[in-house]
């Protein structure tokens, strides 16, 4: 039963350090091009263009829930943008914004489930619930932008990548969290300018936990990936921003 209470506390602890999660980071060039008489989408074309249930496969597309979206904050300045967009936001208040969730459907449904405290010494219960977290979380937000306002929000995180290479304090919801780490990861998207990061963070145990993050224009618009895996993070599995998501969602904005 002490096993079952340590798996539960170590699942909870990184439940609660989810939005919170670190930064790893790579950029690519982003073309400002005549921007400047560019006018913003607006909220209602911005919903029209977001991901859809059915639309990704494999994945499930609801809102956004209250709970997630919970601000990160930080009192750096230069850290800012990445808290942001950690947080499902531009990384730069926007004229207009909306945002989905899409949920990975459960990669297998555990076969054996614990039925005694024996299951439980044996590890049972931890691999199970381990398997049903082990599924990408992605928070998807498109920001549109007035004149050359994407590429100045693009820019403050292609220069806020690197300026928090060794961490940043921040807070949400009143639980403070020390990023440990920033740093470059490759795009996974194709755009007009794109960066993309990673960020790690330590668990109660000491254990680093990621969080990926990427940031896409299309014109006047950005996209926002950030996502999550539990399971990946409990097992230290790699994992990335989900690829059929913003597969799907970068194909609606061309």
């Amino acid at each position: 039963m002490k096993r079952s209470s340590g798996v539960r506390l170590y699942a909870t602890t990184v439940v609660g350090v989810l939005s919170l999660a670190l930064v790893t980071g790579c950029s690519d060039g982003d073309a400002k091009g005549s921007a400047a008489a560019v006018k913003a989408p607006s909220a209602a074309e911005l919903k029209k263009l977001i991901i859809a249930e059915g639309e990704v496969p494999g994945f499930k597309v609801a809102p956004v829930p209250a709970g997630r979206a919970k601000p990160i904050t930080t009192d750096s300045a230069a850290c800012r943008p990445l808290a942001r967009v950690m947080s499902g936001l531009p990384p730069l208040d926007a004229a207009a914004r909306t945002d989905r969730m899409a949920m990975e459907n459960q990669k297998k449904a555990p076969s054996d489930k614990p039925t005694s405290l024996d299951d439980l010494a044996k590890g049972k219960f931890a691999e199970a619930m381990h398997k049903s977290l082990d599924r990408d979380v992605t928070t998807v937000t498109l920001a549109s932008y007035d004149g050359d306002g994407a590429h100045k929000a693009l820019e403050s995180v292609r220069t806020a990548v690197p300026a928090c290479t060794n961490g940043f304090s921040a807070v949400q919801a009143g639980t403070k969290m020390r990023f440990t780490e920033v740093a470059e990861e490759q795009a996974t998207a194709r755009g007009d300018g794109l960066v993309a990061f990673a960020a790690t963070t330590n668990t109660g145990d000491g254990d680093p936990a990621p969080v990926h993050a990427e940031v896409v224009r299309a014109g006047s618009t950005l996209a926002v990936y950030f996502t999550t895996n539990l399971g990946a993070m409990m097992d230290k599995k790699t994992y990335a921003v989900s690829p059929q998501v913003v597969k799907a969602q970068q194909a609606k904005l061309k």
